[in-house]
């Protein structure tokens, strides 16, 4: 599935409670010899961070999209997004899916508004934008059709800001594919830069998964 090569995949989530004591602590920590050390609470932890733009569906069936930096993929057919209270997570509490897109570097401007803007202030943010939307044929929730990559999810659970949703269908626009597969390249999606502050494009292929590294078994 496309999210193990574009989502970083994270950890499963601790308590609230050890949270707040890991983040809270004034402890010192040892530095590493010959490197320069930002302890524990630096913003670039996990990086490069996906931008996923989650739709949903408000009360008045009005699409309403916000990008996510937390994400990742959960299990094979299963992602995982830290979120705190948005539109977005009521939105699916009364809807029960969402669908994920992936920003790229044709709609940076328009994805960083979607995360700039809340849709309890603007409700008509998607159109604002130029973007339009299909109703997903799979779940409750709509598919902006200006992403070429799109996940239709039902929500498998919301609580303790973790979203967990199940993966029911991947749509594709075919000028993203390359022998029936989606092509990074061509998708060119965009990643989150927390060190700088900034969005970062993704596609050159390096080198070949479970390939390369077969040289130091032989």
């Amino acid at each position: 599935m496309i999210l193990a090569i574009l989502l970083s995949l994270i950890g499963c989530k601790k308590n609230d409670n050890q949270n707040t004591k890991d983040m809270n602590t004034n402890e010192p920590f040892k530095e590493v010899a010959g490197r320069t050390n930002f302890g524990p609470k630096h913003a670039l932890m996990t990086t490069p961070q996906p931008c996923v733009m989650i739709a949903t569906w408000d009360k008045n069936h009005t699409p309403d999209v916000m990008m996510a930096a937390w994400a990742g993929q959960y299990d094979y057919n299963q992602i995982v997004i830290s979120l705190s209270k948005h539109k977005t997570t009521d939105n699916l509490e009364m809807t029960g899916a969402f669908t994920v897109s992936f920003a790229d570097i044709h709609t940076v401007a328009e994805s960083d508004y979607f995360g700039l803007v809340s849709g309890n202030d603007v409700p008509d943010k998607v159109p604002k934008v130029g973007f339009t939307v299909t109703p997903s044929p799979n779940v409750d929730a709509p598919i902006i059709n200006e992403y070429p990559l799109t996940l239709e999810c039902k929500v498998v659970s919301w609580g303790d800001g973790v979203l967990v949703g199940e993966v029911v269908n991947m749509s594709a626009d075919e000028r993203i594919l390359t022998d029936g597969k989606v092509d990074l390249g061509k998708l060119q999606p965009i990643v989150f830069d927390a060190a700088s502050m900034s969005y970062r494009s993704i596609g050159d292929i390096v080198g070949k998964a479970w390939g390369d590294g077969k040289k130091f078994t032989e």
